[in-house]
């Protein structure tokens, strides 16, 4: 019979507690802790011990033992005698447990156990168990060279899959924009999918149209192996094999799921997918983590950019790395011509060029155009004084130089009719074709397109058709919405043969028959530029070399100045490799990063239509992304007490129409009620006054409540008549 653990005194001291505890995270997960078939408690081994608890799958058999002790206990010091009951009982998982920290533990073929979350769902324990005696060491496995065949991928799937059987379980992979990051992880997750390493797959791109390119690739190469798109407000497709979402996507769903839900976690461009408060999200799974990413990741490399460094450092640390596990860079590519080379044309346009910024002229400037407070604010800047010095990425953000916006246009025109004359006297002549031109902001965008357009009017086969069109993200629902037609044309259509670009095309655009880059943006992020750089590096019939066109100075100040691969020549017309050193500047709004926070809230449908939910779904999705965000930044919540919070989570989303905050009077209500309502949670919270601060932070970080003093005083005559 079931021991009765409802009768000794409980303290956080004792193993009482902790059992109690370990009961009600099991139910969490949806074991039925009542059933003896399912969960097993003090069962005894061949030398006359007893095992805590025994997980069992449906039909009866044992598959994991549980090992218990009190809360001031590591559960690590229990790991030679769970280790044990295990072997007695021959099963090939170990949970130990304090019931504040669970740790998971495959003792047949890991040194160590590794924390989790918490216990598996049954029918996740279930998975790993039924393919535990068919799993083969993936190196055995033949990789499927239709989907790769180049020495560098097979290398790098080799590696990760050694390095997976060596026990690693966090592993980093760099390889450059253009050499098949997505085509080698559909290789590798077929061969541990034939090896039945694995089961399920969790693949996180950065943005949800960035998914919708990753299906159709795995649609065509992992054909036995269905994938889905997963977008915000949907639950996961058990009967899929790989889920490919953001981050963002699966903010209010992710804790429905145990931690074993997913045995293989690939993060693509995983510097800007796991960045943020997000991240933590990943650490619910216990799936073996593979990072992919085309930007540099060295510990002690100088990006030139603060917060560059900063996403560098965080991924290294996240995977728990020095460097990455495998690494194929830009150089590699082109040296062995899997990758366009690219020769660089370096034009001076006003200033720009100048050593420690540029001058901006009183009269130089567009007035009329600047809305009373900015036009205030120079007036004030000008006050006394005739021109200013200023930080070259200020340009366009607040100031507006018309002529240097004709002059950009006019140039490149002149250059693709004239060629050029390269530092070795030889003419070159960059190739008509498509042309991906950065800019600024909307504003920015619109002019130069417009300016483009009539600069090649010639070229066009009517009036109305466009040479140059503009896309922008960020700015709207409209923006986005006609912004994917627009690159939809560009990539399929004989025009646009020039797409203005503000944060659409810089990371995550493939088109091979994109010829020339136009950099009328300036960025310090080393990674930004790179992704940007990326975009023409693809090969394409007829394409033996794409032109950057810098007109901002950006090449410089990232150093690109040395020769390529054969076939490739760096050439500038001004050339100049002194980097940019800021001195008696002017910056303004010069961050280059967007929050992905920002750029995951577009629904579309399976046939790529925008989706707009109804207000009670965006105010759902508003409130449990808040709640959630509140969550994962607690550290002091351990796996009872986020049990019940998680609750209130759910009955946050659920009421979202009519809930303008959560108070103690909402416990004695279903589903709390069934649980011994306010008293039980004063007991899993440790008290009233704890439980009052995590409620008044709570509808302090997901409403913006402040209770004053008399508030929370009326609050806790209320709550003491709940305890009655």
């Amino acid at each position: 019979m079931r021991i009765n653990r409802a009768a000794p005194i409980m303290t956080k001291t004792n193993e009482a507690y902790s059992r109690v505890a370990i009961d009600a995270q099991l139910a969490g997960q949806g074991w039925n802790t009542q059933d003896q078939n399912s969960v097993r408690y003090e069962v005894f081994v061949e030398d006359g011990t007893r095992a805590d608890y025994v997980l069992c799958d449906r039909h009866g058999r044992s598959m994991a033992v549980i090992e218990a002790k009190r809360f001031s206990v590591s559960p690590g010091d229990a790991a030679e005698q769970a280790k044990g009951y295990a072997r007695q009982l021959g099963v090939p998982y170990i949970f130990l447990t304090n019931g504040d920290e669970v740790r998971f533990w495959e003792w047949e073929r890991e040194a160590f156990s590794h924390p989790v979350k918490t216990f598996f769902k049954q029918d996740d324990l279930e998975r790993r168990f039924a393919t535990r005696l068919l799993r083969r060491d993936p190196l055995t496995v033949n990789i499927d060279t239709r989907i790769v065949e180049r020495d560098y991928q097979i290398e790098c799937i080799d590696i990760l899959c050694r390095e997976i059987e060596q026990g690693r379980r966090k592993l980093l992979v760099e390889m450059a924009t253009g050499t098949g990051k997505t085509r080698t992880a559909a290789a590798f997750i077929k061969r541990l999918f034939e090896a039945n390493a694995i089961t399920r797959v969790l693949f996180l791109v950065d943005r949800i149209p960035l998914a919708k390119q990753t299906e159709d690739a795995f649609a065509e190469h992992l054909p036995d192996y269905p994938a889905y798109v997963l977008r915000a407000g949907r639950r996961f497709q058990d009967e899929k094999q790989i889920t490919i979402t953001t981050l963002q996507s699966m903010v209010n769903i992710y804790a429905d799921y145990s931690p074993g839900y997913f045995d293989l976690v690939i993060s693509d461009e995983c510097h800007r997918s796991i960045y943020g408060q997000w991240k933590k999200v990943l650490l619910h799974f216990d799936g073996v983590q593979v990072g992919l990413t085309a930007t540099p990741c060295v510990a002690d490399g100088d990006l030139g950019d603060e917060e560059d460094t900063l996403f560098v450092r965080d991924t290294l640390r996240f995977f728990e790395v020095e460097k990455p596990t495998f690494s194929y860079k830009l150089k590699d590519a082109i040296r062995e011509g899997y990758l366009a080379p690219y020769q660089i044309y370096k034009a001076q346009t006003v200033k720009t060029a100048a050593e420690g910024g540029f001058e901006v002229k009183r009269d130089e400037l567009d007035w009329p155009t600047m809305d009373t407070d900015t036009r205030v604010e120079f007036e004030k800047l000008f006050q006394g004084i005739d021109s200013l010095v200023v930080d070259p990425s200020a340009l366009e953000r607040r100031f507006t130089i018309p002529e240097r916006n004709r002059a950009i246009v006019r140039e490149f025109r002149q250059v693709l009719d004239n060629g050029f004359i390269d530092s070795k006297g030889v003419q070159r002549k960059p190739l008509f074709g498509k042309t991906i031109v950065f800019a600024v902001n909307k504003r920015h965008a619109e002019t130069l397109a417009q300016l483009f357009d009539a600069q090649f009017a010639d070229l066009k086969p009517s009036p109305e058709i466009r040479y140059a069109d503009y896309v922008v993200s960020g700015m709207g629902s409209d923006d986005t919405l006609d912004g994917m037609s627009k690159i939809r044309r560009f990539k399929k259509e004989p025009f646009p043969k020039i797409l203005v670009s503000v944060n659409m095309l810089d990371t995550g655009f493939d088109c091979p028959e994109v010829v020339s880059l136009i950099f009328a943006r300036f960025t310090r992020s080393t990674i930004l530029y790179q992704q940007m750089r990326g975009r023409g590096t693809r090969k394409a019939t007829g394409k033996p070399v794409f032109t950057m066109f810098d007109f901002t100075g950006v090449c410089d100040y990232h150093g690109d100045d040395d020769p390529m691969a054969e076939g490739g020549v760096i050439v500038a017309k001004t050339p100049s490799k002194k980097k940019y050193e800021p001195r008696r500047l002017l910056a303004l709004d010069i961050d280059d990063h967007i929050d992905p926070t920002t750029r995951e809230w577009i629904s579309i449908d399976e046939n790529g239509n925008m989706v707009f939910p109804e207000a009670s779904e965006i105010k759902a999705t508003e409130l449990g992304t808040s709640f959630e965000a509140w969550l994962l930044a607690r550290e002091d919540i351990n796996p009872g007490e986020e049990s019940w919070l998680r609750m209130i989570g759910s009955q946050l989303r659920a009421n979202a129409g009519s809930m303008d905050e959560f108070s103690t009077g909402h416990f004695a209500f279903h589903p709390f009620s069934q649980l011994g309502g306010y008293p039980q949670a004063v007991r899993v919270f440790g008290g009233e006054e704890r439980l009052e601060v995590l409620i008044d932070s709570l509808n302090a970080a997901v409403f913006g409540l402040d209770k004053s003093a008399s508030q929370d005083t009326s609050s806790r005559d209320d709550r003491r008549g709940l305890m009655q």
